[in-house]
This record gives C-alpha cells, sequence and structure tokens, in this order.
C-alpha cells in the first residue's frame, strides 16, 4: 500500500497541472471507485463538473484536491493579470479584505476532492486524450498550465474517489476533509508536536511498531517504513512503547523522518507496477531498502542475516542482534 513518501510524490506531480485548473469533463468507468462518495457517481460528476482546484493537500496517506469557487478562481486570474501587464505582484488585491473572505469563506465551507490510493490506485498525468489500461475514472483540467488529464487506474479497485466537506482542524489554522479528520498529523507536516507525539507513545502498551502504524497517533506509517525506521533506530519492532527510554523515542522519530526524506528523494517504494509517479515511473528506494524485504541477507550494519516474522497478518522484518527485545 502507498505510503506518506509515495503519496508525496503524487502530490508533487499533480500540483502544477491542477493548482487553478477548471474541471471540464469526467468520466465514471468504475463505480467501484466512489464507494466512498456519498451520492451516486451522476452526483459526482454533477459536482466536481466546473470546480477549480485549489493547490492539492496531504495527511498522511491521504490526498486532496480543494474546491474553489469561481469567485475565488476569476479573483486570481486578475492577479495574475495585473503582474504580467505591470511586472509587480498584486498585493493590494490578494492582501484585501475581500479576497481574504472569499478565501475564508471558501475554506470553511468548501469541499474537496478526495483521493485514497488503496493498495494499486494510481493518479497518472497525461495528456488531453491519453487513456491508460484500468482507468476507473477520467478528470480532464484546463488551466494556466495547459489541459491535462487525470486517469485514476486501479487495479485492484481497493482505492477510491469522493466528495468530501472541508472543516476547520482543531489545533491551528487548517483545513481537511471530513474524512481524514480523525488522521494524526504526519511527522513532516510543520505542525507536528514531537512532544504531544512522545508522550503519548510512552502510555502505549502495544509493540511499537504497531504504535507507529497507528493513523491516529502518526500518520503515513506503513510496513515498510516502519521496518525500516525500527532498524535505523536499533528497535524490536516488538518492544513495547512504553518501555522506550525518552532518549530511544526520540531516536525512532529521527529515524523516520529520515527515512521518508531518503525515500521522497528517491521517488518512493516501488516493487512491482502497482505504485508508479504521476508520469508511470516507478520509484527506486527499494534499491535502499536495509530491512524490509531483505531476509536472509546480511544486516548492512553487522553482517546478521535479516530475519522475517509473521506479525498481525503482516512480515516484520529485522536484525536479530542489533535490534534485541529488551527487557523493561
Amino acid at each position: 500500500m502507498p505510503e506518506l513518501p509515495e503519496v508525496e510524490v503524487v502530490r508533487l506531480g499533480i500540483a502544477r497541472a491542477v493548482t487553478g485548473a477548471t474541471v471540464t469533463t469526467i468520466e465514471v468507468f468504475e463505480p467501484r471507485s466512489l464507494r466512498r462518495h456519498p451520492a451516486p457517481p451522476e452526483d459526482f460528476v454533477a459536482r466536481l463538473t466546473g470546480a477549480v482546484f485549489a493547490a492539492p493537500e496531504r495527511r498522511g496517506k491521504f490526498l486532496w484536491l480543494p474546491l474553489g469557487p469561481p469567485v475565488l478562481h476569476e479573483m486570481q486570474e486578475r492577479a495574475d493579470a495585473v503582474r504580467e501587464t505591470s511586472g509587480k505582484t498584486p498585493s493590494a488585491l490578494t492582501e484585501s479584505p475581500a479576497f481574504r473572505s472569499v478565501e475564508a469563506s471558501h475554506r470553511t465551507t468548501g469541499e474537496a476532492l478526495v483521493v485514497h490510493l488503496g493498495m494499486s490506485g494510481q493518479v497518472l498525468l497525461r495528456g488531453p486524450a491519453v487513456q491508460d489500461a484500468r482507468t476507473r475514472i477520467r478528470i480532464d483540467v484546463a488551466g494556466a498550465a495547459g489541459e491535462y488529464r487525470l486517469n485514476f487506474v486501479d487495479q485492484r479497485i481497493f482505492g477510491s474517489m469522493a466528495i468530501d466537506d472541508l472543516q476547520a482542524t482543531g489545533d491551528v489554522p487548517g483545513w481537511v476533509p471530513s474524512s481524514v479528520s480523525h488522521i494524526a498529523r504526519d511527522p513532516l507536516d510543520a505542525h507536528f508536536d514531537d512532544r504531544l507525539f512522545l508522550s503519548r507513545l510512552a502510555s502505549k502498551r502495544t509493540g511499537v511498531k504497531r504504535a507507529l502504524l497507528d493513523q491516529t497517533l502518526i500518520s503515513g506509517i506503513g510496513n515498510i517504513y516502519a521496518d525500516e525506521a525500527l532498524w535505523m533506530a536499533r528497535v524490536h519492532y516488538d518492544q513495547p512503547a512504553s518501555t522506550l527510554s525518552r532518549q530511544k523515542a526520540r531516536a525512532v522519530l529521527a529515524a523516520v523522518r529520515e527515512v521518508f526524506a531518503k525515500a521522497l528523494i528517491e521517488g518512493g517504494t516501488s516493487f512491482d507496477t502497482q505504485y508508479v509517479n504521476v508520469n508511470g515511473e516507478s520509484g527506486y528506494f527499494a534499491h535502499s531498502l536495509n530491512a524490509y524485504g531483505q531476509h536472509g541477507k546480511p544486516c548492512p550494519r553487522c553482517g546478521t542475516p535479516i530475519v522475517r516474522e509473521s506479525w498481525m497478518n503482516r512480515n516484520s522484518h529485522f536484525c536479530p542482534r542489533c535490534q534485541r527485545l529488551r527487557s523493561p
């Protein structure tokens, strides 16, 4: 399943093409890809046609494209026109109370197109007439960057698209879809609270890997990156979270961030064609994995063979020498 780095690669890949672009046509080929949309496909098409996308956003593994009202789009176009003709930033327009009130109204009462990739979902950015095999939903957009087609491709049909209401976050100014509101901030979020996370982690009696996969505690981490971060921090996956010292807990969090950063640079992790970026290209972080999928191979740190154990309908990979299960 795509985790934070893969979803972030998709977000970055579509940002220029969709930001400020207008949805021109939509075609739904597979109604099951709208299972999370609260109405029939006809409603999805009607509500999205003519909408203007704001810059795509992400929390953890969830991606969404806020839908801006036409008046906001028109004001932005006027601002762009002023800049192009005068060579100056039209701050008087974009910073005006009227512009800000429209923007605030959109953010508190608006909607968003929520995209969940599931196990094999892909968002492919194509030219206006390009169709991909297994395209479940097609969205054509036109904007300053040109005309593009977003093909939502999903081999196993576990992913989905849905239009959802935006609601204010409870901690700092911001808005998230209501279906994502229960998801915790991810460690790459500028507003992620390290102190709160470490406090909550210390109260967990479960194994540390299970805690890392709890999306209400910290989001974006899946099986691959949990194994990699725990290998980097030298922590056994089943070590009770409450037994970690403050220093070791901080090391785990730092390792998560470092692994995410490396994966983003390398375009995410692709083991097959089920995850590709918006251009259909595979990420190559799989070549940098130290633990996940490396069972039987020597640990890059000490040479001990990496072990794979069955765990919660998944597998955990670790070095039995570097990542010993410690007594409380």
